[in-house]
């Protein structure tokens, strides 16, 4: 009996005797190409309007009715400005409202990479605002002996790529100082590490990360990640004033894209709450950061040809994170999904869904779905490919709908 053939061996053959019939195993046919479930001829995947995306503030009147703000900032006035100003004005104000308050990192006295820092050297002194050695380690490590020491240090990591060799630092010194002190009230609470995250669409390798879950396994660290301009300004302001160590790490893609209505004077938001975006009743969504606005477009879409009503939630702050928001949501809508740029493997949205397993089984009608990147490292050329798009997100709604 003559050997089998590999099917990779069989398709070669017929692929080299083209005169020959090809079986119908090897033909191409277009309906195995996986299909969006929008109507024929959508554009889900379209450019993301900021300048009318609901997850933004486009007047005075909306971002001053934000009940988290206190009432004299809600009487106050606001104006139009970007995440990166919003980051530049809230370390203003910090530094002058408390002299303990520094600010550091590489190239930062010029205003760094985005800018976020600009001028602030020239009103402050470089005593105050100064460029540190291209160390991440070093940097880190000065910040937790200045805050040990009492006073505010705000680290900036030039990319999130680049806070690996920080790691250390932040783990087995920041995260344990208020431990190892026992009541010594020896610790480093006054810490802020802020650093740009996420793909900007041509990052590749080394400038496209998002290590945010590395970080949400450690007790003793806070990790934030705000979506917004007037997010931004006041989770950085309650970031700084926090007793515990702060990760803050800011989409990159929206220091520029994301303009929206912020109010002029000081406020600070809670570090410790999500935010319910849009209320429905047959799913929860939850998400941070830049892929709220996938979210956004997906979610009209979908509740237009579906029918269906989505509940959207920001998580802010990834850990700890506001389960109790979470939960109820959940326990609502009874179904549940999470979507994030960074891989699935390990990822926020696997700790999300545990949790709604745990707390909210009996209320289930789908199983908890995550829309999250791929797996793999960031090309230069498929980062659009890697993060989930608006198809992505519509397709799994329709789908945990559906179940």
């Amino acid at each position: 009996m003559p050997p089998s053939l590999s099917p990779v061996r069989t398709l070669s053959r017929c692929l080299l005797r083209p005169q020959s019939p090809i079986h119908p195993r090897c033909q191409w046919h277009p309906s195995s190409i996986r299909q969006a479930s929008a109507a024929a001829g959508a554009r889900l995947n379209g450019t993301v309007e900021f300048d009318s995306t609901p997850i933004l503030q486009h007047t005075s009147r909306a971002a001053l009715a934000n009940p988290e703000l206190p009432p004299d900032v809600r009487n106050g006035q606001t104006k139009r400005i970007n995440l990166y100003t919003a980051v530049n004005e809230a370390l203003r104000h910090a530094l002058q409202t408390d002299e303990r308050v520094l600010v550091f990192g590489e190239d930062i006295q010029f205003g760094g990479v985005f800018r976020c820092t600009m001028n602030l050297a020239g009103d402050f002194g470089t005593d105050r605002v100064f460029n540190t050695p291209l160390s991440e380690q070093g940097l880190v490590g000065f910040a937790i002996g200045a805050a040990s020491e009492g006073m505010k240090p705000v680290a900036e990591i030039q990319f999130a790529d680049y806070v690996y060799p920080a790691f250390d630092q932040l783990v087995n010194e920041a995260a344990k100082r208020r431990y190892m002190s026992g009541s010594t009230g020896y610790n480093c609470g006054g810490l802020v590490v802020r650093m740009p995250c996420g793909v900007v669409g041509h990052g590749a390798l080394y400038h496209s990360q998002s290590p945010e879950a590395l970080f949400t396994h450690i007790p003793g660290l806070h990790v934030v990640i705000p979506r917004s301009p007037l997010q931004a300004k006041g989770l950085l302001l309650s970031a700084i004033q926090s007793n515990d160590p702060v990760v803050f790490m800011e989409p990159k893609v929206l220091y520029r894209a994301a303009v929206e209505q912020v109010p002029v004077d000081a406020y600070h938001l809670p570090l410790d709450k999500a935010e319910v975006l849009k209320s429905g009743k047959d799913l929860t969504v939850v998400s941070y950061g830049t892929p709220l606005y996938t979210c956004a477009a997906a979610i009209s879409a979908a509740e237009k040809d579906f029918g269906c009503s989505v509940e959207l939630i920001d998580l802010r702050t990834i850990y700890p994170w506001d389960r109790k928001t979470v939960v109820d949501s959940v326990k609502k809508t009874g179904r549940a999904m999470v979507v994030h740029e960074s891989m699935m493997n390990a990822g926020v949205g696997a700790e999300v869904a545990a949790t709604i397993q745990e707390q909210a089984f009996l209320r289930l009608e789908a199983p908890v779905k995550r829309v999250t990147g791929w797996a793999t490292h960031t090309g230069l050329s498929f980062e659009k490919f890697i993060i989930p798009d608006v198809t992505r997100v519509y397709d799994a709604i329709r789908k945990t709908i559906e179940y």
